[in-house]
């Protein structure tokens, strides 16, 4: 032991002394423990890895300051140029009340999210849910960017172009061209443990970057779910989704969507949509306003142990077939129930995802070249993508609360129509207006209705659809009276009120 210490005083006098800003009970704390904690045949050497280049003169700079000198100034630079691409989006509309009885109660609230600009002329993605039922949306550029007209804060009208509540992606645009835009980089390629960086606006505080690493690049929340997602414990908060989640050379990997918390905060469990479906998703939404999604018209499962030991199957990996819509692409290709897909375009098929997932992304119209076990046989088969119909395409008016809101009674409704007739059961007039929910603001508390009745004219005037109620209304004036003739839990019934 005295021969290391006497080692160390050695070594001491070729570095130079102690800083005069370091007292020496700190250099004792610092030095000391180490001794110990290290075997003294590598003492010698360990000091020479923590002084690095002081050999070299006691005036030198170590290596070390030099280069996180040097990263923090290329994060400085990153950071500038991304955040010019990065917005702050700005919404108002309804949204239905958490926990209220039936989704009975809606009401109007303001929200903040973020983009991130993909085209010079305006084009923004975020999430669907950012901008989900929606009045206004807004958007707020990187200080430098709002121009004279105003600064920091400066919010300019945005359209919605379309939204994607699958993937949970919206494009909007702004009136504005010359923007600075960002790049897409392969999220094939994005691996674990690999530097990421979240722009956003969490928590409505805008221009915000935090940076982490990238914890799994292909997670599957669910055996349903056909998504996957970049996990990332870089801190996302509730204001950051729709940022990007970027690579350390300023390319996009994904868009922040949704994090795991028990508390409502960062708990460094976040998720963002991979860039390569995004860029899917934003290239269809910009030319159809919609996206398209591939069907087989085929059901299938995972092979297990019961299910191969039952059926005798052989393959032990693959998709099960259980089922085949009649007159759909999958019945026209020859698929039965009871095959099992072992390849699509010679890929090798582990799992009923992995197929599902790849006819989803395919266009109509599109052929496969499929191989199916068909008991002992190899069958190859080859089948034309046809086009999935998304809910959203058929009850749009059902879920979108901007179409369904009646303003001047304060309610949510929506048209008797073929698909909503069967769900009324047995009801005293064909024609109508059917109430959803109820807004939360002094309009829908003066007026009596309730989610249920039916709304069947105006004055004496039937009502036909949801249209001709709206315009019915917009033609009174403030003070006139309003007389509703509304059907309730089969009973008629009239609800009066005075315009305001």
């Amino acid at each position: 032991m005295e021969r290391s210490l006497a080692s160390i005083v050695a070594m001491k006098s070729l570095f130079g002394a102690m800083p005069a800003s370091v007292s020496r009970k700190a250099h004792r704390n610092w030095r000391l423990p180490r001794m110990r904690r290290m075997p003294l045949s590598l003492l010698p050497l360990s000091l020479l890895l923590l002084c690095g280049g002081a050999l070299l003169g006691q005036n030198a700079p170590p290596a070390p300051t030099r280069s996180i000198e040097a990263l923090s100034a290329d994060f400085e630079k990153l950071a500038e140029t991304v955040g010019r691409s990065v917005v702050q989006v700005n919404v108002s509309g309804y949204t239905v009340v958490p926990d209220a009885r039936d989704s009975a109660f809606v009401s109007r609230e303001q929200g903040t999210g973020s983009g991130v600009i993909l085209s010079p002329d305006g084009f923004i993605i975020t999430n669907a849910h950012v901008v989900h039922g929606a009045e206004h949306v807004s958007v707020v550029l990187a200080p430098e960017l709002a121009g004279k007209r105003g600064g920091e804060g400066f919010a300019i009208p945005a359209k919605v172009i379309g939204v994607d509540r699958e993937t949970d992606l919206a494009l909007i645009r702004i009136p504005r061209t010359g923007l600075p835009v960002l790049a897409f980089a392969n999220s094939s390629l994005v691996r674990q443990g690999q530097i990421a960086l979240a722009f956003g606006s969490p928590m409505g505080l805008a221009n915000t970057v935090t940076m982490g690493v990238v914890s799994s690049p292909a997670r599957q929340l669910s055996a349903e779910d056909f998504m996957q997602y970049i996990q990332t414990d870089t801190p996302i908060n509730p204001g950051n989704s729709g940022g990007p989640l970027v690579s350390a050379d300023g390319r996009v990997i994904g868009i922040n969507t949704m994090i795991y918390s028990q508390s409502g905060g960062n708990e460094g469990i976040g998720f963002a949509i991979p860039s390569n479906l995004v860029r899917d998703v934003y290239h269809q939404l910009r030319t159809a306003g919609h996206v398209r999604r591939g069907l087989l018209g085929v059901l299938l499962q995972n092979l297990d142990s019961k299910l191969r030991r039952g059926l005798s199957i052989q393959a032990r990996r693959g998709a099960l077939v259980s089922d085949v819509v009649p007159g759909g692409p999958a019945e026209k290709a020859g698929f039965q129930i009871g095959d099992v897909v072992v390849s699509l375009d010679g890929v090798p098929i582990r799992n009923a995802r992995q197929f599902e997932l790849a006819i989803f992304r395919s266009a109509k119209g599109s052929r496969h070249q499929i191989e199916v076990l068909r008991g002992a046989d190899t069958v190859p088969l080859s089948a034309e993508v046809g086009e999935r119909e998304t809910p959203s395409d058929r009850l749009s008016e059902i879920s979108d609360i901007r179409k369904q809101l009646i303003a001047p009674l304060g309610v949510l409704g929506v048209g008797i129509t073929k698909d909503i007739a069967p769900l009324l059961g047995d009801i005293r007039l064909p024609n109508g207006v059917v109430v959803t929910a109820k807004v939360l603001d002094s309009t829908s508390a003066a007026i009596d209705l309730v989610p249920g009745d039916i709304i069947h004219a105006v004055n004496g005037m039937d009502i036909a659809d949801l249209e001709a109620l709206k315009a019915k209304l917009a033609s009174f004036h403030a003070g006139d009276a309003v007389v509703l003739q509304v059907e309730r839990d089969g009973q008629l019934t009239f609800v009066s009120f005075i315009q305001n």
